[in-house]
């Protein structure tokens, strides 16, 4: 027998469109506002519309570099409102607010029992889509979630009092928090962090909350005037200052106990590991490029220093993240702070231009489909 349902219920079901605006990727810095349709949700799956995405610099990178066949939707720093929930989902409802990871581990893999999650071949399965390919989606007003993103944990519950903005920050917090704990900092250590836009910042401010002298290095100075809202008083300026001299001074002539490189490209890793003591460490956070680079190996050997690298987030400590974002908002971490600009749909493409040319005013770029609907 079909269950009844009232008008009541009828009505304050959100009406669902057939056809919505996105951001597509066409080819090779070749994007557009298109008209595309809705996705379908099947069984075990949500749809959310979408409040407000993060342009990420893996983003950029597919963007720019073709690593992506077209079309695709990009963007996965995002958070909403679920609008329809697939068959034998109930741990979600509509009209709850939500963010969720667009990659989500097994947690049974040789690579998740070796806590390397990231190359644990369920978590390189894309999980989110707004049409075509699977690639994230947020760069669109509505995306539909799959069903082992669901069941795996990758969603989560937002606050009402936490905005959309702020929630969108877990998904890098987590990839951030996950590179803090491999370094093992002390409260004694020393800690420089190259390059101060929003992730660079944020592993700043992460490295800051165990108690260790952090300094900061970057060319804008608009960036450290942001910064020193989270407490990180010790900038250098890259453009006028030599930052191993400036580190070498603030150490007694030891050098950095960790260094953090938070910029991409290769031209830094000589000045992050000529930065780092003997015994040090230093690690690539923002070398998602294959290449080739030129090292000084007795500085790994003789000098002691270890390079490691730190890529894309870590489910186990995902509770400890989500506490830090969602109450941090209210607790001093406000990170919406790191948002520099806000653009609607239809200027999205602009905001792509924007975020792909960094300047001192600009920091984390933010596309919402209806401007202000991420501070909700």
């Amino acid at each position: 027998m079909a269950t009844q349902i009232s008008r009541a219920e009828i009505s304050s079901k959100p009406k669902i469109p057939t056809t919505m605006r996105a951001v597509v990727y066409r080819g090779i810095n070749d994007m557009r506002v298109e008209t595309v349709p809705v996705p379908e949700i099947g069984p075990g799956e949500l749809l959310i519309k979408v409040a407000t995405c993060g342009i990420c610099g893996t983003d950029l990178k597919k963007i720019h570099m073709g690593s992506h066949s077209a079309p695709r939707i990009f963007g996965h720093e995002m958070a909403g409102t679920v609008v329809q929930v697939g068959e034998g989902v109930t741990k979600y409802a509509v009209g709850e607010r939500v963010m969720t990871f667009h990659h989500v581990p097994c947690g049974e893999c040789y690579y998740c029992r070796k806590n390397t999650p990231s190359q644990c071949p369920l978590y390189l399965k894309t999980g989110v889509t707004a049409g075509f390919a699977p690639s994230g989606g947020g760069f669109a007003e509505y995306i539909r979630v799959f069903d082992f993103v669901v069941s795996g944990g990758g969603v989560v519950h937002i606050p009402e009092h936490v905005p959309f903005e702020q929630a969108a920050f877990i998904e890098p917090l987590n990839t951030v928090l996950k590179g803090q704990k491999l370094l093992k900092l002390a409260p004694d250590d020393t800690v420089l962090v190259i390059g101060q836009g929003p992730i660079g910042l944020m592993h700043a401010a992460l490295a800051r909350r165990t108690g260790a002298r952090v300094l900061t290095s970057d060319l804008f100075p608009e960036r450290h005037a942001i910064a020193a809202r989270f407490g990180l008083n010790e900038p250098i300026h890259a453009g006028t200052e030599n930052v191993v001299e400036r580190v070498f001074a603030a150490t007694e002539g030891r050098g950095a106990d960790a260094v953090v490189l938070a910029v991409g490209g290769n031209a830094l890793i000589k000045t992050a590991m000529d930065a780092c003591r003997p015994g040090g460490k230093v690690m690539l956070f923002a070398q998602t490029q294959h290449g080739e680079v030129t090292i000084d190996p007795a500085a790994v050997c003789v000098d002691e220093k270890t390079l490691l690298g730190s890529y894309s987030s870590s489910f186990p400590i995902l509770d400890e993240v989500t506490s830090l974002v969602l109450d941090g908002y209210r607790n001093g971490f406000d990170l919406t702070q790191l948002i520099s600009h806000r653009f609607q749909m239809e200027q999205a493409v602009e905001a792509i231009e924007v975020a792909s040319h960094p300047q001192g005013s600009s920091m984390k770029i933010m596309i919402e489909p209806v401007l202000g609907g991420g501070a909700k």
